[in-house]
């Protein structure tokens, strides 16, 4: 049997073939694999959810390692309750039964793809929250001292997007992430304004975990961020870019601004991207189009069914390029790009 594209395996759907393609259903498994793979001096794809992949055409000249096992583990904690995931388990699955079973703090992560074991590497985070409000440790396969190793969440490092297995790519194995949840039926204070506007709320009030899910994929779906074979707009690797940090004196006029402790200030790449004049569904009107900006966020860039990795990746220089000479503003891809450069 050939082995998978990984078009098949990300929700990009794209990127080439791997030389060797690997199933493991657990983090026993994972290191097995990984290890094996190591000691043949051969390189390693891992691969969860496949939603913040970006793979080259010619695909990876290695070995795919597929987590594709989950599973939770519930303890009474003596301030609420530790909840250890499984590294393949996916994510929203876990947000689903975290609202069900009256856990607090990740309500409204709702709707985000991919695995559990991805969310710290990049602090996963939307909507006003972050998994570094709710991570108290997590248990990784260090791939240089090769043995197994727990990192509290101060340990972690967590900043926007960041971590410090984001910093060190390609070292950390996640194997599970430990959660500190309160209980009860309300959300954590809702921090961000459109979902408070949405649930009819003032920033910092609660609101029902539940209604916090549904108005957040309602968001997400609204913006194409909730994953739909039928609709290419969700045929994307999610936000393109992070919001970017400046200086105050180069915030573009009416641009969003979000003081930062440091002094700088956090805007929107999607306004700076819109009014660099590239709008929701800009290359659509191109004769054989196949890649494009969403029709619904300006932030997703979106296979429209027969692209290519390639095209993608023009399209996303277009862009940063067009931010730049507008904005003088250098925009950074959040998704991670393999066998390829931006």
């Amino acid at each position: 049997m050939p082995e998978p594209a990984l078009a098949d395996l990300t929700t990009l759907r794209l990127g080439g073939p791997a030389r060797r393609y690997v199933a493991v259903p657990d983090a026993d498994a994972l290191v097995a694999a990984v290890t094996e793979a190591d000691q043949a001096g051969e390189p390693v794809l891992l691969v969860g959810g496949g939603s913040n992949l970006v793979v080259a055409d010619e695909g990876f000249d290695g070995t795919v390692v597929h987590l594709t096992g989950g599973g939770v583990r519930v303890a009474d904690a003596a301030t609420g309750v530790a909840v250890t995931v499984a590294a393949g388990e996916p994510w929203d699955a876990f947000v689903a039964r975290a609202v069900v079973e009256g856990w607090v703090g990740v309500e409204a992560l709702s709707g985000i793809p991919g695995t559990t074991g991805a969310t710290p590497v990049q602090n996963v985070g939307a909507y006003g929250q972050e998994v570094a409000q709710t991570i108290t440790s997590v248990t990784v396969w260090d791939r240089v001292l090769r043995g197994s190793r727990t990192f509290t969440g101060e340990e972690c490092r967590f900043s926007y997007r960041h971590s410090r297995f984001k910093a060190d790519p390609g070292r950390h194995l996640v194997l599970d992430v430990t959660f500190g949840f309160e209980r009860g039926a309300l959300s954590a204070p809702v921090a961000y304004a459109e979902l408070a506007r949405t649930l009819g709320v003032a920033v910092g009030e609660r609101a029902p975990l539940a209604d916090v899910r549904d108005a957040v994929l309602g968001l997400r779906r609204g913006k194409g961020m909730v994953l739909d074979a039928a609709d290419h707009d969700t045929w994307s690797a999610g936000s393109f870019f992070t919001n970017p940090f400046v200086d105050a004196d180069r915030l573009p006029d009416g641009a969003p601004s979000y003081p930062q402790p440091d002094g700088r200030v956090k805007t929107s790449a999607a306004w700076l991207i819109e009014h660099a004049g590239f709008g929701k569904g800009f290359g659509l009107d191109r004769d054989g189009a196949r890649v494009s900006l969403s029709t619904k966020h300006t932030l997703a860039l979106t296979n429209r069914g027969g692209a290519t990795t390639a095209a993608l990746l023009d399209l996303a220089r277009e862009v940063r390029s067009g931010v730049r000479e507008r904005f003088g503003i250098e925009l950074v891809n959040e998704p991670v790009l393999v066998g390829c450069t931006l």
